[in-house]
């Protein structure tokens, strides 16, 4: 399916559904209310695998998951646990900075994040978006304009780097969002699977995960929507697990 085709999807279902946006929106205020907003991952916003030798610099840029809420520290969060993961795979230490904002889109990100990235150079980028693109109804258009300008920057910024992207959102295994809701998310997600897959593949040291099928569920949500530590530690693996199959450490 080409870009042309997901965006009719996209304007097709929206009209479809433009009937019922009004309980639409009541449904996701009352997700969002029986959810409510957990903090931020606290401590510092970089650090240090163990292991001895030169260290690796891995760069994590994106939204709530990046934030690390649902977890207590960024080590035990998504940029702690992927540093982890990566560690292992090339024999050395990683060390890490994190850049997180909770809410943000790809287009904010470009916005309100890039602009705070520290003046370093890395050797690995994992970029954590997705989530808020579909829960904020950004259309394939969108998405696929945003992320190509995104990773732009970061190639031109980074040009010897291998960038890693994490999933768009596995909506459907939420069990916080309730339906019809969670189906127009799920399908608008699975939209931006695709189309960030076609995006990337043609691309050079750039690597999407696909939205898994073998995550264990139970441990993984802290509220139903973003991970528990063990969802950190496990969504790590399970990355990590697939890159392996597309790249040679």
């Amino acid at each position: 399916m080409s870009l042309i085709r997901w965006q009719a999807t996209f304007l097709i279902a929206g009209a479809a559904i433009l009937p019922f946006a009004p309980l639409l929106y009541l449904q996701g205020q009352y997700t969002r209310r029986k959810v409510g907003l957990l903090p931020g991952a606290g401590g510092g916003e970089k650090g240090r695998t163990a292991g001895e030798g030169t260290s690796a610099r891995l760069f994590v840029i994106g939204e709530s998951t990046v934030a690390g809420l649902g977890a207590s520290t960024h080590e035990k969060a998504l940029a702690g646990q992927f540093a982890t993961q990566l560690s292992r795979r090339i024999g050395r230490p990683v060390e890490w900075i994190v850049v997180g904002k909770n809410g943000v889109t790809a287009r904010r990100t470009i916005d309100e994040l890039v602009p705070l990235i520290p003046d370093e150079q890395f050797d690995y980028i994992l970029i954590g978006l997705g989530g808020n693109d579909v829960m904020k109804l950004s259309s394939p258009v969108k998405w696929r304009r945003d992320m190509t300008e995104l990773l732009g920057i970061m190639r031109d910024r980074y040009p010897d780097a291998v960038i890693f992207l994490s999933n768009c959102p596995m909506i459907k295994l939420s069990p916080a969002i309730p339906h019809p809701i969670k189906f127009i998310l799920w399908e608008l997600s699975k939209l931006h699977d695709a189309n960030i897959k076609d995006l990337t593949g043609p691309m050079e040291r750039i690597f999407y995960y696909h939205q898994p099928r073998d995550l264990e569920i139970d441990g993984f949500f802290a509220d139903g929507i973003h991970p528990s530590e063990k969802g950190y530690a496990d969504w790590s693996e399970a990355m990590m697990n697939f890159f392996d199959q597309r790249y040679e450490w």
